[in-house]
């Protein structure tokens, strides 16, 4: 389905027909397709687009060999959303995933399922809970992939954020490699996903002391070293040359810029430029730079036309292989759109178009940017330049609704009855749809979201819960609110009212295993024993491995005296995360009621070694 804004020119069409027979060797071929995405970098720290720190010698290597976006730009500033464009080739709008939580339509193109059905091994290996399909988040992206690498859980008191709720980039790397050295007999499709540039800006040594007053640059330097180790293995492995590399950022950081801190809310450069390169397989066309403008949701289809496909109808992306060498190509306009402030806030939602070197903004107040005389979108043009904002207006009017036609029906939105009543009975009133939009300019309102940013990466779950409560008033139906207003419940000690949020998600969304674990553990701390046992084998259903169910039943079932029963889960739990002390502990504990003096004695020892060294 292409969108106005996606018809080729002439020249663009010629050049097209000049590029394919140059692709139509490399596409008989089969080639891997590696795709790798950039979670949270800024396009201004990238040495081949002109930042002069020295963060990224690897992928600056990477784009002399590749084609270089100069101008790229994300369709939304929060991760799930951007990767759902970047896979699927099609606008939030269409593909339905507008914020934290929400479920990817099954009749949606998918560009890991439609290379699956033509013969590709497809792994994905993502570096946060964010991306992870079995804890509430990016629910449908697992469709079409042999193997997805994930397995977070959320932040326990006194534990590593690196150890639950995402990964180092050499981590999951080693996943990667793993895998990669597995596939033999035919070509591949691998996502890799590094998320060590999004905040808390942590990057490991030596980028820690190498940049002791700019973390970020130091975990932009980090994601560069690693990206650069997988390409060094791709050449060893004589896997590079042939194969089709994109390497793209799903959006950038704000760093205080117009007043947000980090990212989700505005729709600004800061955010919304991204670094774009693909390497076609034999390099053809290295160190071609391309001017015009691209967007995130043209990628699939580009990937796709580069190995000789049709891309699906659905897709609303155009290819950017005519822009590629053209004079004078088609500088399309770039749509992005931010509903986390509406569906997260209850504030108003923000949608941009950038078209040429205007940026408009709508909002309560709207905004117009010449973007190449104020690059910082210091100078609001709107007040005086009505008449070009309301041209604007009328075609930004005019895509949004050529975009959502034809879209499945979101999966996100509305609540079951029983839900909704005990939402009422919580004081709030949840309606089956959203309503109408709110007169709350984000602008007005950013230092609130800040606040609680803040407030939930410190633990200050206290502050965080006013904006949160405020936040599920305005929106009853946000099961992502609500999961967040669940958490700090439960760190505060509000069990009970906390209980009755997990319900409501559980109810709502019955394979999100986190909150199903964290009803669990509620039940467990509050009498109902049975309960909490019956959720944690839910759990362990979808999740066999998961590592905090295995431990609490195996506990539960111990300290019910149970102890045969208790042994596999005790074990599991151990070998799942064998740094975890006080699983060993519990296992020792185990093994003593067996009368496994021996394996009793091992595993102390080994929990006391554990406690020693640091770890919980």
């Amino acid at each position: 389905m292409q969108t106005p804004f996606s018809f080729m020119r002439r020249a663009c069409i010629h050049c097209l027909f000049v590029l394919l027979p140059a692709l139509a060797a490399a596409a008989t071929d089969h080639p891997n397709v590696i795709l790798i995405t950039l979670d949270t970098v800024r396009a201004d720290r990238m040495g081949f687009l002109g930042a002069k720190q020295g963060l990224t010698p690897q992928l600056d290597a990477l784009a002399s060999q590749s084609v270089v976006f100069e101008h790229a730009y994300s369709q939304a500033p929060i991760t799930p959303v951007s990767h759902a464009t970047i896979l699927t080739g099609t606008f939030p709008q269409y593909h339905g995933i507008r914020n934290f939580g929400d479920r990817l339509p099954p009749s949606i193109p998918f560009l890991p399922e439609i290379l699956h059905a033509q013969g590709y091994h497809t792994g994905a290996f993502v570096g946060s809970i964010i991306l992870d399909p079995k804890n509430g988040f990016a629910s449908g992206f697992e469709r079409g992939l042999d193997v997805y690498n994930a397995g977070f859980h959320r932040q326990k008191t006194g534990e590593r954020r690196e150890a639950s709720m995402q990964r180092r980039g050499e981590v999951t790397l080693g996943y990667v490699l793993e895998w990669v050295g597995q596939q033999k007999g035919g070509p591949f499709f691998l996502w890799f996903h590094l998320w060590d540039a999004h905040d808390p800006y942590n990057p490991p040594e030596p980028f820690r002391s190498r940049y002791p007053n700019a973390p970020y640059n130091g975990a932009i330097a980090y994601v560069d070293a690693t990206v650069g180790k997988l390409l060094d293995y791709l050449r060893s492995q004589g896997l590079y040359d042939n194969a089709l590399i994109a390497v793209a950022a799903d959006h950038g950081e704000s760093l205080g810029e117009h007043g947000e801190l980090t990212h989700s809310i505005f729709l600004y450069d800061a955010t919304i430029h991204v670094p774009l390169l693909l390497k076609l397989p034999r390099n053809r066309f290295a160190a071609q730079r391309v001017n015009a403008t691209a967007s995130l949701v043209d990628l699939a289809p580009t990937v796709l036309e580069a190995l000789g496909q049709t891309p699906p109808a659905a897709m609303q992306g155009g290819s950017l292989l005519p822009l590629i060498g053209n004079p004078h190509p088609e500088n399309r306009p770039s749509f992005a759109t931010g509903d986390h402030s509406e569906r997260s806030f209850g504030w108003s939602a923000l949608v941009s178009l950038r078209t040429g070197n205007q940026l408009y903004v709508r909002a309560p107040t709207p905004e117009l940017y010449n973007v190449a005389s104020d690059p910082g979108e210091k100078v609001n043009l709107y007040p005086g330049n009505h008449a070009a904002a309301v041209r604007l207006a009328i075609q930004l009017d005019s895509f949004v609704k050529h975009i959502s036609t034809g879209a499945p029906q979101a999966l996100q939105d509305g609540l079951d009855e029983k839900s909704r009543e005990k939402l009422s009975a919580l004081g709030y009133v949840a309606s089956a749809k959203i309503g109408s939009p709110t007169s709350i300019d984000p602008k007005d309102r950013i230092d609130v979201a800040n606040d609680m940013h803040d407030a939930s990466r410190k633990g200050n779950f206290s502050k965080a819960l006013p904006p949160l409560r405020k936040a599920v008033e305005l929106r009853p139906d946000a099961l992502m609110a609500q999961y967040e207003l669940a958490i700090c419940l439960y760190e505060t000690g509000d069990l009970n009212t906390a209980a009755a949020y997990f319900e409501i998600l559980v109810e709502n969304r019955p394979d999100w295993s986190d909150a199903r674990y964290s009803l669990a553990s509620i039940y467990a701390r509050t009498g109902r024993p049975q309960e909490a046992a019956k959720n944690l084998l839910v759990v362990l259903q979808g999740e066999p491995d998961h590592y905090r169910a295995n431990l609490l039943l195996g506990r539960m079932l111990f300290l019910n005296g149970t102890f045969a029963e208790a042994l596999p889960y005790l074990e599991k739990a151990a070998a799942v995360q064998a740094d975890s002390s006080e699983a060993h502990s519990f296992l020792a504990d185990e093994y003593d009621k067996l009368g496994r003096a021996a394996d009793a004695a091992r595993e102390r020892a080994e929990a006391h070694r554990l406690r020693a060294s640091g770890h919980p």
